[in-house]
């Protein structure tokens, strides 16, 4: 089992930010205040804040991404870090270096955190017990493990339109065998205290022992929709599938896609939710993706501000970094 106090430090306050998994509700909820505090940056004249002045941060991305990597060098310059964003596919790991040669080197150019998103469950846990003391890793999604900043922006997201977490029932839809993001989404609710954690998918998209996570599990899509208030729709993950999972795409759909007859079993103000990016017409119909109960680009505006929590916590930078500890 992968050791959760290694995020952090001596003081209970975080080091790194890996995994959602063992962290105490109040540190989540310090994250979601720091987000708060910070989100206000945007609106300023100069986008900036001196938290990070003279650190330099590695976006160490050895899986593709566009939404998560740009938000994570947003959020870095707006805390007026330096921002090295490290091409894997044109580095010395192709060239046969290790990854620890290559992190030692990057140790060497004095650099202070590490931002990592590997295909490798474990992999950002690898990182943050190889580096020196002074150097921060954040994970930005590993294999189907986790993707805590994700979780932590969904749910700075949930509150700010619906207020406490204790009274809400939230479904989480798709495939949820194959989804970091799902995984941190339950271990961030349960932490939180919501009333109830659903998740709604095939047999085949499930994992076996998902109901030890503390979800109440749905096959049917009606069903489990019924009286949520929030409803996050997960992408189909193609590409970590191994063999023929389901019968096709539009046979998907019509069993677990979200449409406007199928959300009217949620609440009349449930929101719906999607950490992208979006098939759309297999997981989800454009007028309910586009439609006035979507937040889904409030959760890619949001991301930012999170990050910047995160990072600026991680650094010990900022001063309402609260304490928190493993569970």
């Amino acid at each position: 089992m992968i050791r959760t106090n290694l995020q952090l430090d001596q003081n209970g306050r975080l080091r790194h930010f890996l995994t959602i998994e063992g962290l105490k509700r109040q540190m989540l909820i310090d994250i979601l205040d720091t987000a708060e505090s910070l989100a206000g940056v945007v609106d300023q004249q100069v986008k900036k804040v001196p938290l990070l002045r003279g650190k330099t941060v590695v976006n160490l991305f050895f899986e593709a991404s566009t939404r998560t990597r740009t938000t994570f060098e947003l959020a870095a310059k707006r805390l007026s870090a330096d921002v090295i964003n490290l091409n894997i596919a044109a580095s010395a790991a192709k060239k046969g270096e290790t990854l620890l040669d290559t992190l030692h080197n990057l140790e060497a150019m004095h650099c202070d955190m590490f931002v990592v998103r590997h295909e490798e469950s474990g992999a950002a846990h690898f990182i943050a017990r190889h580096v020196a003391p002074h150097i921060s890793v954040i994970n930005a999604g590993d294999g189907r493990h986790a993707h805590p900043t994700q979780a932590m922006l969904d749910m700075y997201t949930i509150r700010q339109v619906k207020g406490d977490f204790y009274p809400l029932k939230v479904a989480i839809v798709g495939d949820i065998l194959h989804s970091r993001v799902a995984r941190s989404q339950i271990h961030a609710l349960t932490t939180l205290g919501v009333s109830e954690v659903r998740v709604i998918g095939p047999k085949t998209l499930l994992p076996k022992d998902v109901e030890s996570l503390g979800v109440h599990v749905y096959h049917n899509l009606i069903k489990g929709l019924e009286g949520v208030d929030v409803v996050i729709m997960l992408r189909l993950q193609n590409e970590r599938m191994e063999g023929a999972m389901l019968p096709s795409e539009h046979e998907y759909f019509q069993l677990y896609g979200l449409t406007e007859s199928t959300l009217a079993a949620a609440k009349p103000d449930a929101i719906v939710m999607h950490p992208g990016p979006i098939n759309r017409g297999v997981e989800i119909e454009s007028s309910i993706a586009d439609g006035p109960r979507s937040v889904i680009l409030q959760q890619v505006t949001n991301g930012i501000a999170v990050r910047m929590a995160v990072m600026s916590m991680c650094m010990g930078s900022h001063a309402s970094a609260g304490d928190g500890g493993a569970a």
